[in-house]
C-alpha cells in the first residue's frame, strides 16, 4: 500500500508537469499545426495541377503528332498512350524531387545524429537548428533533442557541483584533523593546548560523521526504496515533544518560546516528519540571538495543516531565498560552518515534505523574523 501511494503521488506530479508543459507549448503547437495544414493543402494542389498539366501536355502533344503523321490510332490506344506517358513524366518528376528532398533530409538527420553522438560523449553544449519551413514535421523531435541536451547539461553541472561540494566539505575537516594531529606530536605543548587540539579533532570527526550520515540519508530518500510508512497520529503532540527535547539548548540561550499548537491529527510517516521538526527547531535555536524569541505555531483547516517555525535571528537575503533548499547551500557561510552545518539539512527536509505531498517555504525580512512554513494535507 505504501509503495502504491508513493507511485500515485509520483504519477500525479508527472501529470501536473506534463500538463504545465503542454500549456506552455499550446500556442506554438497551434500555429505549427496551421502551417502544416496550409503546406499540405498547397502540396496536394501542386500535385493535382502537375498531373493535369502532364495529361493536357500529352493530350495536345499526341494530337499534334497524329495530325502531323496523318494517322490516328484507336481511341483506347490514344488514352492508353496518354496515361502511360503521364505516369512516366510524373515518375521522372517525383524521382528528381525525391532525390532533392532526400538529400536535404539526410543533412537534417545527420545533424541530429551528430548532436546525439556528442551527447553520448558527454558534450551537452549542442543544439539542432529548427527549420520550420522545410522540416516542419520533425520540429518536435528537434525540440525534444534540444531540451534533452539542456536538461542533461544541467544534470551534469549539478553532478560536478555536488562532487566539488562533497570534496570541499570532506577536505576541510580532514585538513584540520591532519594539522592538529601533527601539532599534538610536539611534546612541548601545554596540557591545555593539547586538550584544545583534541576537542577540535573530535568536533571535526563528528562533522565528518554527520556529513556522511546526511549524504546517505538524502541518497536513500531520493531512491525508490526508502521505507514510507504513514500512520495516523497527533502532529501537535509530536512537535511539542521535540520542543521539550530541545529545552536544554533554548534555555541555555535564554530564548523565549512562543508556542501555539492547535490539535491536529494527520496521516504521515512519523519518523520522517520527526527529522523535519528536529532540523527546523534546531536551526531556529542555532540562529536565534541570545535572549531572542522562537515561535512554533500550528493552524489547521479542513484541507491542510500549517506549521510555522520562526526566530528573530539574522534574516536570509532575497538572493539566498531561492537557493535555501539546495544541497550544500549556506546562506551564512561563516556562521553555518562554526555551527557545524554542512548544507544538507534543509535539502533533506524538503525531500521529506515532498514525499508527503506537502510544501515548504521560507519568509525573511530584515530586522524582523525568519519563518519556515510547512503545509501538509489532512485526510478527508
Amino acid at each position: 500500500m505504501n509503495g502504491e501511494k508513493r507511485q500515485e503521488q509520483e504519477a500525479r506530479a508527472e501529470r501536473e508537469w506534463r500538463k504545465g508543459r503542454r500549456e506552455r507549448r499550446k500556442k506554438p503547437i497551434t500555429k505549427h499545426s496551421a502551417m502544416q495544414f496550409i503546406r499540405g493543402s498547397l502540396f496536394a494542389l501542386g500535385i493535382f495541377t502537375l498531373i493535369v498539366g502532364y495529361w493536357l501536355a500529352l493530350f495536345y502533344g499526341t494530337s499534334w503528332l497524329y495530325d502531323y503523321l496523318n494517322m490516328r490510332p484507336a481511341e483506347v490506344v490514344v488514352q492508353l498512350i496518354n496515361s502511360i506517358g503521364g505516369m512516366f513524366l510524373w515518375g521522372v518528376t517525383m524521382a528528381i524531387m525525391g532525390r532533392f528532398f532526400r538529400n536535404k533530409q539526410m543533412i537534417f538527420f545527420q545533424k541530429m545524429i551528430e548532436a546525439i553522438r556528442s551527447m553520448s560523449r558527454g558534450d551537452f553544449n549542442v543544439s539542432v537548428e529548427e527549420d520550420l519551413h522545410d522540416n516542419g514535421p520533425f520540429n518536435e523531435l528537434v525540440e525534444s533533442i534540444n531540451n534533452m541536451a539542456v536538461e542533461l547539461g544541467q544534470l551534469e553541472k549539478m553532478r560536478q557541483e555536488f562532487i566539488s561540494n562533497v570534496s570541499h566539505e570532506i577536505q576541510s575537516p580532514l585538513t584540520s584533523i591532519s594539522g592538529f594531529s601533527r601539532a599534538l606530536q610536539n611534546e612541548q605543548i601545554s596540557p591545555e593546548e593539547r586538550k584544545h587540539y583534541l576537542e577540535i579533532i573530535e568536533a571535526e570527526s563528528t562533522r565528518l560523521s554527520k556529513l556522511s550520515d546526511n549524504l546517505l540519508k538524502l541518497t536513500s530518500l531520493e531512491s525508490q526504496h526508502h521505507p514510507f510508512e504513514p500512520t495516523s497520529y497527533r502532529l501537535d503532540k509530536q512537535i511539542r515533544n521535540h520542543i521539550l527535547a530541545c529545552e536544554p539548548q533554548w534555555v541555555d540561550k535564554e530564548i523565549e518560546m512562543d508556542i501555539e499548537l492547535e490539535a491536529v491529527t494527520l496521516s504521515a510517516d512519523a519518523d520522517l516528519l520527526s527529522q523535519v521538526w528536529t532540523n527546523l527547531i534546531h536551526n531556529a535555536i542555532k540562529f536565534a540571538p541570545f535572549g531572542g524569541t522562537i515561535g512554533v505555531h500550528i493552524t489547521a483547516s479542513q484541507e491542510e495543516a500549517i506549521v510555522r517555525i520562526s526566530n528573530n535571528g539574522v534574516h536570509i537575503s532575497e538572493e539566498d531565498l531561492p537557493h535555501i533548499f539546495e544541497r550544500f547551500y549556506k546562506a551564512d557561510k561563516s556562521r553555518n560552518r562554526l555551527s557545524g552545518g554542512n548544507g544538507l539539512g534543509l535539502s533533506i527536509v524538503k525531500k521529506i515534505i515532498d514525499m508527503h505531498g506537502g510544501s515548504i517555504a521560507v519568509e525573511s525580512e530584515p530586522e524582523k523574523r525568519t519563518t519556515f512554513i510547512v503545509r501538509l494535507s489532512l485526510p478527508n
